[in-house]
């Protein structure tokens, strides 16, 4: 039996996406932050702080999972002290997962990033917030290999 190679196999995927989500229920993290925090954390760390966070709560597919950060430049907070920072995350879900099991991951993902930001509200004044947002299926459109990636990788390992 000829076994597909690595790369092959995720072409062969590309070339023949499922018609129907691989799985709707994508956990997709964006996170807009004030750029004065740069000088305050390390941003790189607080999307893998996250990552790993999600990837705890076991309720999400490993290879839906997605942090982005996007520093603001432009910002205007209270009472424009330039010194105030923010940090605002949504987490876009697609539908399936009850309230309970959404407001416990919710609970879980916020006090770890909370914990790791503590260094941050000690130093400066800052607004945290996380926000947990349902994508309707019939109105969202996803094309992804990367679950057959994790799956051939799996199984070369």
């Amino acid at each position: 039996m000829h076994r597909l190679s690595f790369l092959g196999a995720l072409r062969l995927s590309a070339q023949n996406p499922p018609r129907q989500q691989d799985d709707p229920r994508m956990p997709h993290f964006t996170i807009q932050y004030s750029a004065n925090l740069d000088s305050h954390l390390d941003m790189a760390e607080v999307v893998e702080v996250i990552r790993k966070a999600a990837v705890e709560t076991g309720i999400f597919p490993l290879g839906g999972i997605r942090v982005r950060a996007i520093r603001c430049e432009h910002y205007a907070i209270a009472d424009g002290d330039p010194n105030h920072g923010f940090l605002d995350m949504v987490l876009r879900l697609g539908e399936g997962r009850d309230l309970a099991t959404r407001q416990k991951a919710g609970e879980d993902i916020f006090r770890v990033l909370s914990d790791h930001l503590d260094p941050v509200f000690a130093s400066t004044s800052f607004a945290l917030s996380f926000d947990v947002q349902i994508n309707d299926k019939q109105t969202s459109w996803k094309r992804n290999n990367i679950h057959c990636a994790l799956k051939l990788k799996a199984e070369h390992e």
